[in-house]
């Protein structure tokens, strides 16, 4: 067994933290509530690895939830970094560079015809559906159970990520008001689906889908199920968004829709676009997106909406991948890397599922398959801690979460991928099983 860490700087600054942050972190799944012990508190990134603030190195998995596909401190994106800092920080005014990242984004999702930046995946969602309950003239949203869109407030329904990971997937403070405008289906299930627009398909002004839902771990859809939602939005006269702040830019360089090649009416990003700082966007069809302000009556502002630094990163950052084509090797990576830990998990008797798209996968301590929320709720939480914490201790980063997605990016070297499967076949013994 790896010698326990003992994270003393991190787990004083933890209890620092506390006293002056609720839950000493700014974001829940940080804090490990769901896997126990002290979050570790992170001092620098380079290539595929983390430190801590003790000094202790780790492949990291995380990525910092998925935008870093280059790897953390990407020498091309600090330099556009340094550059446009030397001319200031922020303006509250338009500039060159967010009109080159709106094309540049345009040119990449066929179905897009304009696109307004905004600073988060939750602020492009909210702005989405209220754009879409704009043009149709109707109130009802569908989301489908354990997607996470953010956390406003008619998304914090039935959640998934850090929502599901602490079992609470109903946030106090969303009123019943707010809550009874959205209607909640199963992923993947085609009856209910059907069933929905059967009765309600009038009152739909929405569906919001994660094409590949991340958030309570990753989950593929069912052949044709993708496609079926199309259909039956664009029959029913609902629009149809695709949440794509995780897989824009991570699964092809125009994200599911390209590979799947559907065109859903608003796409919503982030992520990857802003190059590891914050930022989102939301696009469609040039009939929806002209009812924003200050060409329509649909309002949305931001006073760092553009902001110069984001855009540097994020402009950087596809225009390497426009050059490097990293997809089918990264790919192939990962679907190498998730099918050797299937076959140990296999040979130790342990149950688990390891579901895996492009540069995605998670491991569920489950027999499966994971299909939706409620299989994905089936894995074993406690063997999930086991196994995080054991494979923490020997200097790998995975998510502190059953219910998230980890990724690889073109930093991680099959040497690297190597030593973390020689890891967890060290680790296996302390997570049961024969």
């Amino acid at each position: 067994m790896a010698e326990p860490i003992r994270p003393e700087r991190s787990g004083q600054l933890f209890e620092r933290a506390l006293r002056s942050i609720p839950g000493g972190v700014n974001s829940p799944v940080r804090a490990f509530r769901s896997v126990g012990g002290t979050p570790r508190f992170i001092a620098k990134g380079s290539g595929a690895y983390l430190w801590d603030v003790d000094g202790r190195r780790y492949l990291d998995f995380v990525g910092s939830w998925g935008p870093l596909i280059l790897g953390h401190a990407r020498p091309e994106i600090l330099a556009a970094l340094e550059r446009v800092m030397a001319d200031g920080t922020s303006f509250g005014a338009p500039t060159e560079a967010e009109v080159v990242l709106a094309e540049t984004i345009l040119a990449a999702f066929p179905g897009m015809d304009q696109v307004r930046l905004v600073n988060s995946g939750t602020e492009a969602t909210m702005s989405a559906i209220r754009l879409a309950r704009a043009h149709t003239g109707r109130s009802l949203l569908v989301k489908f159970a354990g997607c996470y869109h953010g956390h406003s407030d008619s998304l914090l329904v039935k959640a998934g990520s850090g929502a599901a990971t602490l079992g609470v997937p109903d946030s106090l403070g969303v009123t019943a008001a707010v809550s009874g405008q959205t209607l909640i289906l199963p992923f993947n299930d085609g009856e209910a689906l059907a069933e929905a627009f059967a009765a309600r398909g009038g009152e739909i002004a929405a569906v919001i889908v994660e094409p590949f839902p991340g958030n309570m771990g990753l989950v593929l859809p069912h052949p044709g199920y993708l496609e079926e939602l199309r259909r039956l939005t664009a029959a029913s006269g609902a629009a149809l968004i695709f949440d794509e702040v995780i897989t824009g830019f991570r699964v092809a360089y125009g994200g599911v829709q390209t590979l799947y090649g559907i065109e859903p009416d608003l796409t919503c990003l982030g992520k990857i676009i802003g190059g590891g700082l914050p930022v989102g966007a939301y696009g469609g069809k040039r009939e929806l997106m002209a009812l924003l302000a200050p060409e329509g009556p649909v309002y949305q502002a931001g006073t760092l909406s553009g902001n110069p630094l984001a855009v540097a990163a994020g402009l950087t950052t596809l225009r390497l991948l426009q050059e490097l084509q990293p997809y089918p090797e990264l790919a192939q990576r990962t679907a190498a890397f998730a099918a050797e830990l299937r076959a140990l998990f296999e040979r130790a008797g342990i149950p688990a599922t390891v579901n895996q798209a492009e540069s995605l996968f998670t491991v569920f301590f489950n027999p499966g398959p994971v299909v939706d929320y409620e299989s994905a709720s089936r894995s074993d939480r406690e063997r999930y801690a086991r196994f995080f914490h054991a494979m923490l201790e020997r200097g790998f980063y995975f998510s502190p979460g059953q219910f998230e997605t980890c990724f690889l990016s073109t930093a991680h070297g099959s040497a690297d991928l190597e030593q973390a499967l020689s890891a967890v076949r060290d680790a296996l013994p302390e997570l049961g099983g024969r």
